[in-house]
């Protein structure tokens, strides 16, 4: 005993920026190596002032500064691999600054995602992943690197290819859960995890611990009736906007605005991360020329190269087309597309989706207001229908009692210490981390 330990740089106090390393005599390894957008928004404001190096997100530690990690340090690698419970970008982002000698580890469908989100990047040296390392798994796969073993498990997640950990170190079996939930589409998997968490007995336990205030517990069945409900009742253009690899949310878009014979229009980059992960039939993603589904073109002097595949994949339609055929369509389009709007001119009755988190930081309210500010001016009302991609309380609840860790460790919450007395009478003892501090196992 005490051989292992686990030091949290990330994921503590927040929700997200989850880097935590785990020590087994000799061997070292990241679980997850995101970015904390809280971390960097006290420092950075986007576009005109980003980081421009690694040094400055060392200097505000926002990474960790520890040799033998980074591309940048000459030194010879310290660490043995990184283990990615999925693509969002709080978990992987920083993955692009790893000396490519560190190997990724993660699901094949996140190494599909990042690899489309890298390569339709707006710019910049954060989540240029051209060097990193990837080598994939799946659920069934057993890796074995040093004096560990580790058991990729499949969870339900609101991105897919999304996986927590079971690692058999010296000290026993510490179980990490990444992000996960029991009411998507696909439960069963998280079922799975939390079985095979049982059977390993497991001496600590890290949790995600998201959902604590102002939860809400729709099904994506229940957000799919809500969509439908509302494309029913809309005269005129319906504007959605949700997370772009939300493949559960993307098929409740799909299969409500078909059932409501409207198209579903698509931005270019959503385009090209479906005609990627079409490769996995499991993830029963429609056939981007199925004629359901359009593909919106913004009006730019340029295209680069992925935006010219996309123009072969599809029906292309620009805002000058949206505007003849609002009512058939439901066009989805992200916060910083709205000034499409000028061009299209949404006639009366039409209205404005957000199925996407609440959990927005500051930059993102001032980017809401902005907004608002605009559904104002077109006479858009805003309808909310979302299925959160993190667990109820209830159900986190139930999930430790079946597990029974010895030990456990609330991260990826701003409210550790409430989720510390919710759960205080069952069994293991809660530890609310530090950052930086190593924990011995």
């Amino acid at each position: 005993m005490g051989r292992t330990s686990i030091t949290f740089y990330g994921g503590v106090n927040e929700i997200g920026g989850n880097k935590i390393l785990l020590e087994d005599g000799d061997t070292r390894l990241f679980l997850d190596f995101g970015m904390s957008f809280s971390s960097r928004k006290q420092y950075y404001s986007p576009p005109l002032l980003v980081p421009r190096s690694e040094k400055g997100l060392i200097e505000f530690e926002i990474i960790p500064d520890l040799k033998g990690l980074y591309r940048f340090d000459r030194t010879k690698p310290e660490i043995d691999a990184v283990f990615l419970s999925h693509s969002h970008m709080d978990h992987s982002a920083y993955i692009s600054f790893l000396k490519s000698e560190i190997p990724v580890y993660c699901g094949e469908t996140t190494a599909t995602i990042l690899d489309a989100l890298s390569t339709t990047r707006l710019g910049g040296f954060e989540l240029n992943i051209d060097n990193v390392q990837f080598k994939t798994f799946r659920t069934g796969n057993t890796i074995r690197l040093g004096s560990l073993e580790i058991d990729p498990v499949h969870v339900d997640h609101s991105v897919p290819g999304s996986y927590g950990f079971i690692i058999h170190t010296s000290s026993g079996a510490i179980v990490y859960t990444g992000d996960f939930r029991r009411h998507g589409l696909r439960p069963d998997l998280s079922e799975d995890f939390i079985q095979k968490a049982k059977e390993s007995k497991p001496r600590a336990l890290i949790t995600e611990g998201t959902n604590l205030t102002s939860v809400d517990i729709s099904s994506e069945k229940e957000v799919e009736g809500k969509i439908d409900t509302v494309i029913k009742h809309t005269k005129g253009l319906l504007l959605a906007n949700f997370a772009c690899a939300d493949i559960d949310r993307l098929i409740s878009f799909y299969t409500a605005a078909v059932q409501n014979n409207r198209y579903l229009t698509i931005t270019m980059r959503q385009a090209y991360l479906l005609s990627n992960l079409r490769r996995d039939p499991n993830l029963g993603i429609p056939e981007l020329n199925d004629g359901n589904i359009l593909i919106f073109q913004r009006s730019k002097s340029r295209y680069r190269s992925w935006e010219k595949q996309m123009m072969d994949l599809g029906r292309i339609v620009d805002s000058s087309d949206i505007s003849k055929m609002q009512r058939e369509v439901v066009l989805v389009i992200s916060f910083y597309d709205i000034g499409e709007l000028i061009d299209i001119e949404p006639d009366p009755g039409s209205c404005y989706v957000l199925s996407a988190s609440d959990h927005f930081d500051e930059e993102m309210v001032i980017d809401f207001e902005k907004l608002l500010n605009w559904l104002d001016h077109y006479g858009l009302p805003q309808y909310h229908a979302h299925a959160s991609g993190h667990i109820a309380p209830f159900q986190l609840r139930n999930a430790l009692g079946i597990m029974e860790p010895k030990e456990i460790f609330p991260i990826h919450t701003n409210r550790p210490e409430l989720l510390g007395k919710y759960i205080r009478d069952l069994k293991g003892d809660v530890r609310i981390p530090e950052k930086g501090k190593k924990y011995l196992i």
